[in-house]
């Protein structure tokens, strides 16, 4: 049996946001194949984060993010099966990890029985002061991907499968097993997720990619339309942000400027420690935010990114915008913009973020950003110039009417 990895493909839905190892560099959606002599079986392309709790030496605790790599590989243990043998994918990544996808199948439908993740607890670059060294796997047999034969499972949102002290965010995923040829069906099954709650969708619908750019208006848009969002954790809320938001994309010798809808944005995202992130997908348009917290206990936007459907890509992993306290969150009335490359940049009005110690489902104390302090301070500074303006002229009234009086004498 040979087995093909495909060269890293750019999945139009979305960016991957947190890179092997804990940094923060973009990983796109991978492609990856197994095939039998020259038949494809299956087929899968997505991006996947994978947040690993672990015991330190010092019997702490530890949470590590490890994102599957864009030069991640098919094992040799993957295999098309047969009547008797599943079909399998496994993905082996860094220092002795892998990701595998068990499948099984009846007569109208294909799932994942089993999704399974092994980590090498030696791997110190990752793993940093791990009391184990052995490797440790861990399965689920809860995944949610299930699908009709002959189409293709969708799913671009961010979905989570938890396993023992692991949790895998699976986004721009498409995979499909027993495969009728040797690509992607026409048809997909499309995730609950991705279905809009207000406009119910057939199970199976087809798969269209849009090949333009959001259109250029003739006039530029109004102002956008404050939206709220949040990133909800096993019934806790982790991230909480408010936030009218415009785009600025030039692509193609041709400047777009638009607005980022809320009533048709579908918000998710991941919590952790150290790092919070926020998907906002408004149709074919995806956006990220990653927030970091520093040892002084202080947030800050430390990367956005961008895909759109016709392939134009933007990421900057290198910010420091919005900066707060923990426990606190950052607002900003005033319009600011956030300048992400060349090329694209984001307008935001009415901003109030609060990616960390959120508590009740509640904004903490806001810190004001130094844009309407300055504007609170322009009206104070005019009165007191008024003010003082004033002053002046009553001083100088005053001294001319005593000089008036000095030049009479009394007889």
């Amino acid at each position: 049996m040979a087995l093909l990895h495909s060269n890293k493909q750019l999945l139009f839905a979305g960016v991957a946001l947190i890179s092997f190892i804990g940094c923060l560099n973009p990983v796109f959606a991978v492609t990856f194949e197994v095939k039998n002599g020259n038949n494809t079986c299956i087929m899968a392309e997505l991006s996947a984060n994978i947040s690993v709790k672990y015991a330190r030496v010092d019997k702490q605790m530890n949470t590590v993010l490890v994102a599957l790599p864009d030069n991640a590989t098919v094992d040799n243990s993957s295999t098309c099966g047969n009547d008797t043998v599943a079909s399998l994918l496994v993905v082996r990544f860094g220092d002795g990890h892998s990701l595998s996808l068990n499948f099984s199948r009846n007569a109208s439908d294909y799932q994942v029985d089993t999704l399974s993740v092994t980590l090498n607890l030696s791997d110190s670059a990752v793993f940093v002061n791990s009391s184990t060294k052995a490797p440790i796997t861990v399965s689920s047999n809860s995944t949610g991907i299930h699908a009709s034969l002959n189409t293709t499972y969708r799913c671009m949102s961010a979905t989570q499968v938890t396993l023992t002290n692991v949790n895998v965010t699976f986004s721009n995923m498409r995979v499909e097993a027993y495969l009728p040829a040797s690509n992607f069906s026409k048809e997909a099954t499309v995730c609950n997720a991705d279905i809009s709650t207000s406009t119910p969708a057939p199970k199976t619908t087809p798969v269209t990619t849009a090949t333009t750019a959001p259109p250029a208006p003739t006039t530029a848009p109004t102002n956008p339309t404050a939206g709220t969002y949040n990133v909800t954790i096993s019934n806790e809320t982790c991230l909480l942000a408010k936030m009218a938001l415009q785009l600025n994309i030039t692509y193609q010798n041709k400047t777009t400027v638009f607005n980022i809808n809320p009533v048709t944005t579908v918000a998710s995202g991941v919590c952790d420690t150290n790092i919070s992130t926020l998907f906002l997908r408004d149709g074919s348009t995806n956006l990220t935010f990653v927030f970091m917290l520093n040892d002084t206990k202080k947030f800050y936007l430390s990367e956005i990114a961008v895909a759109t459907s016709d392939g134009f890509i933007a990421d900057n992993k290198n910010l420091t915008y919005l900066r707060g306290t923990l426990g606190r969150s950052y607002m900003c009335s005033a319009e600011q913009t956030l300048t992400v490359t060349s090329v694209f940049s984001i307008n935001a009005f009415h901003l109030q973020v609060q990616p960390f110690g959120v508590s009740s489902g509640k904004f903490g104390t806001a810190e004001e950003c130094q844009l309407d302090e300055d504007n609170m301070l322009i009206p104070i500074i005019v009165g007191a110039a008024l003010a003082g303006l004033v002053l002046i002229v009553l001083i100088a009234y005053l001294i001319g009417r005593k000089r008036s009086h000095a030049g009479y004498q009394t007889i």
